[in-house]
């Protein structure tokens, strides 16, 4: 389910199938452009409240069908970045995480079995539609990074300066849970271990701003 004009319009415009849209009275159905073959369905008030994930509903919800993308293949990784994510169990940091991985032209998301579910509405939510754009990936990690050729990027706290690291053109960047981090089994498949430095006194980062780092220091050298 996917609530709220922005979100639904990214949907429609994207791979994605629309089941259908279920709207009320007060909410103009002809702004989201809808294809003929969309089930378009005016509900009440009520109603919409019902099958709201939200406290404060929008007039607007989409149901939409979960794709079956293709298995992810190791030349999908060649040239270019990719997320991994280790563990991640907050809906909103891996809404905002997706949307991070959006903003950078990051394709590839490829989680842990454990990590949360992004067809959960709060992710959906937090995405604010770049879940339209980005293929995520559900493995073993283990099995899948002892297999791979691209370096992974490890995010420790005992890494080398993430401002002195070159990311070269292609890797993959693991970030770990919460409160966590990247579990001892996968750490040993790291290829090589990045952090960002501390100044002040906080005890730790957001997941998904240390996310947001990794992302832009990997995509530096594209602007150079």
């Amino acid at each position: 389910m996917a609530e709220g004009y922005k979100s639904i319009a990214e949907f429609i415009n994207s791979a994605y199938s629309i089941e259908a849209v279920y709207h009320t009275s007060a909410f103009d159905s002809k702004v989201l452009k809808l294809s003929q073959k969309i089930n378009l369905c005016e509900i009440s008030v009520n109603d919409l409240e019902k099958i709201s994930s939200l406290k404060t509903p929008q007039d607007v919800v989409a149901q939409i069908r979960i794709p079956e993308w293709p298995v992810l293949r190791h030349n999908d990784l060649k040239g270019r970045f990719s997320l991994v994510l280790d563990g991640i169990q907050d809906p909103g940091n891996m809404g905002t995480i997706i949307r991070i991985a959006d903003w950078f032209g990051i394709v590839n998301l490829i989680c842990s079995e454990d990590t949360v579910d992004i067809y959960n509405p709060k992710v959906v939510q937090a995405s604010m539609g770049s879940l339209a754009r980005v293929k995520v990936h559900y493995t073993e990690l283990s099995e899948f990074l002892s297999q791979v050729k691209p370096p992974v990027y490890g995010a420790l706290l005992d890494g080398d300066n993430i401002y002195e690291t070159d990311f070269g053109n292609e890797g993959l960047l693991l970030m770990g849970n919460e409160g966590n981090g990247i579990r001892p089994e996968v750490q040993k498949l790291i290829t090589k271990a990045v952090t960002i430095p501390r100044i002040g006194k906080a005890e730790s980062l957001n997941v998904a701003i240390a996310t947001a780092l990794f992302c832009s220091e990997s995509a530096r050298k594209s602007f150079k």
